[in-house]
């Protein structure tokens, strides 16, 4: 099967690979993936729909383009793994098993929501499913992702962590003392940054000398790979060597991801920095449509299959919406729940 490249684009995209799936992946696999991509989709669509109806409190980063990363890396985890995630997390939950019912309603502030409706979209956590939590503070999940691996090398656990970042973290000094710190412990950590090329309205490169972020593992003797982003078999390859690699004793990995941010920072951003044509190259990489593309080429699904789970995607994100509205507000004798680790 061969893909073709927008030549427009080839020269800041020499990670792109053709999908091939692993022989390690069934069939089975390969179609949940999909499933996760499309779930996770088509949850973002609707996002920005119901901030605009003022259904959603506060602010929320769409995570849009990105599905390839997120499913690509939890397939390489273990039930009994953890993730840390960012303030575009939504994806990260998803991937990681979490309850979209919960989630819709934590964005819109109700109680049944994974943080009571405390958090919203820029931090939850679910604890129970291995997600440490999102923050709104860029690069503030690096010393947490740590905390995690050191828990696991103290009581030797053989559980692995990643570290969802994205490049606009790679410049904040937590984030050169967390992997320092991970590589001279030798902890079971994987660094990914999902490199989306862009820092809210700053282009990557203007950010920084040098913007292969992968190298950068050098200055810390750890090994560093950059892959194609929009590729869920690439993404769970590196990742998979990198997790395998961390449970086995071998240390910290550093792994960049490098897709393109389809949308605005967040809901409200109008990309006045950019021009709206500067996308149109790299939506011929978007990875929900290549995975369906190669599910039907492949054999692993048939188009009314394709379409099907779609179908199947929005059922579930429209009763998420209803449970959201459903469920009640946090009454004021919460608002100091939750703020201690229960003895």
């Amino acid at each position: 099967m061969s893909e073709q490249m927008d030549p427009k684009i080839a020269d800041r995209f020499p990670e792109f690979t053709p999908l091939e799936a692993p022989s390690d992946l069934s069939a089975e696999e390969q179609l949940e993936m999909f499933s996760q991509m499309v779930l996770i989709r088509e949850f973002e669509r609707v996002v920005m729909d119901l901030w605009k109806k003022n259904l959603i409190y506060g602010i929320a980063h769409s995570y849009e383009g990105s599905e390839a990363i997120a499913v690509g890396a939890c397939t390489a985890l273990r039930e009994g793994d953890y993730i840390t995630s960012t303030h575009r997390g939504h994806g990260h939950v998803i991937a990681k098993g979490g309850d979209i019912n919960k989630m819709m309603a934590e964005l819109m502030g109700k109680s049944t929501g994974y943080c009571h409706g405390k958090g919203g979209s820029m931090h939850i956590a679910a604890v129970e499913k291995g997600m440490l939590g999102a923050a709104g503070i860029v690069g503030s999940a690096m010393p947490i992702a740590v905390g995690a691996a050191l828990t696991a090398s103290v009581l030797g656990k053989d559980y692995v962590t990643i570290c969802f970042h994205g490049d606009g973290a790679t410049n904040q000094g937590v984030w050169h003392e967390a992997i320092n710190m991970a590589a001279a412990w030798n902890l079971p950590v994987v660094f990914l940054c999902e490199n989306n090329q862009w820092a809210i309205s700053c282009p990557y490169e203007n950010a920084t000398r040098n913007p292969d972020v992968a190298r950068r593992a050098v200055g810390y003797g750890i090994p560093g790979a950059t892959v194609d982003g929009f590729n869920p078999f690439a993404v769970y390859g590196a990742v998979k060597e990198a997790v395998d690699r961390a449970r086995g004793g071998g240390g910290p990995t550093l792994v960049v991801a490098k897709n393109w941010r389809y949308v605005g920072h967040f809901v409200a951003d109008d990309q006045h920095y950019r021009d709206p044509k500067i996308s149109e190259p790299w939506m011929k990489l978007d990875p929900v449509l290549r995975m369906a593309r190669y599910l039907v080429e492949s054999g692993g699904a048939s188009e009314e299959e394709i379409e099907a789970l779609k179908a199947e995607a929005r059922k579930a994100i429209d009763e998420a919406i209803e449970f959201g509205k459903r469920s009640p507000e946090p009454t004021p004798d919460q608002l100091f729940e939750d703020l201690y680790a229960p003895d």
